[in-house]
């Protein structure tokens, strides 16, 4: 492993644990709300370690955690299905969605996953997807732009 390898490891790690420590500290030091959830921790994976990934920009990030938890709070509230087929339902209509709208964000495919378990209320798009990816791109754009100075959000050729 190169030495540059080594450093943007340490690095993705090290900004992981600031972004995810805010949203935690948030979550359970506050009464603002919930800012957390699990799929944020491979957001981190793309957002630091791999900023110039397609999958890694802004409108991916919101989108895709959007997109996904909508489909997950749907079939929650309103498809009156056993739990072992609203999953596997929501989980390929919110892959296919990310990739109809040009917003595939890999980590987001959880977020049904993690709505239909929690049996999660239309409040979860607010907060904490809306709200969380906003902070997590504030946090990505901050530490990857400003701070290591890498084209992020990488521009748009047309």
């Amino acid at each position: 492993m190169k030495l540059s390898e080594i450093k943007q490891a340490i690095l993705a790690g090290f900004f992981s644990v600031v972004t995810i420590s805010a949203l935690t500290l948030l979550t359970y030091k506050t009464e603002l709300g919930i800012f957390l959830v699990a799929s944020f921790g491979s957001t981190m994976v793309l957002l630091y370690g791999y900023p110039e990934s397609p999958f890694a920009q802004p409108k991916n990030i919101f989108f895709g955690h959007f997109l996904t938890s909508i489909v997950g709070v749907i079939f929650v509230n309103f498809i009156p299905l056993p739990i072992f087929i609203t999953i596997p339902l929501a989980v390929g209509l919110g892959v296919s969605l990310m990739i109809i709208f040009g917003v595939t964000h890999p980590p987001a495919g959880g977020n049904p996953i993690i709505v239909i378990i929690g049996s999660a209320s239309f409040d979860y798009i607010l907060s904490p997807i809306i709200i969380g990816s906003i902070i997590v791109l504030v946090f990505g754009v901050i530490l990857n732009r400003f701070i290591l100075k890498k084209e992020y959000p990488k521009k748009i050729k047309f």
